[in-house]
């Protein structure tokens, strides 16, 4: 069976919360470090260790902030928030930009699968991931069969 989707274009706001939202994910022990920086406060008592500490944590994410914001406006991923299709089937993902043109995703590529409370979201790298919100489903089976192939590929619990 191949589940074929409605066109779905993702917004570069949907993209950078997935991203920073995935980045905190594996990289929470970064807190770890600022709070290591701020507990030099107990070393020499001073306000500036802990104001330096929530500094670098905040510069931090304005880096990746600034990383994802920045590749929704580069020519060269364009490609990416443009509509498309998806066809998903036990092989691969086809994610079709039209009739002609489309690019497959193999299963071995996608590191992880979630689902949301509103959509499935495989990554692919820190910055590379695939929304399938459920609305783009034609019907409710075709979301319970990806979620079927999800669970068949140990993706999912």
């Amino acid at each position: 069976m191949i589940v074929k989707t409605k066109k779905y274009q993702l917004e570069s706001k949907t993209y950078i919360k997935l991203g920073l939202t995935n980045i905190l994910k594996e990289q929470w022990w970064v807190a770890l470090i600022a709070l290591a920086i701020a507990c030099g406060y107990f070393w020499i008592p001073s306000w500036w260790w802990i104001s330096m500490a929530i500094l670098a944590y905040l510069l931090y994410w304005l880096f990746w902030l600034i990383q994802f914001a920045g590749v929704s406006q580069m020519e060269q991923n364009k490609a990416i928030f443009e509509k498309m299709s998806y066809e998903i089937d036990s092989r691969q993902i086809l994610m079709k930009l039209n009739a002609t043109q489309g690019m497959p995703i193999k299963w071995d590529m996608i590191k992880k699968a979630e689902v949301t409370k509103d959509a499935f979201v495989l990554t692919i790298s820190k910055a590379q991931f695939i929304h399938l919100p459920f609305k783009i489903f034609n019907t409710e089976n075709e979301k319970k069969f990806v979620e079927a192939i999800l669970k068949r590929k140990g993706y999912l619990a």
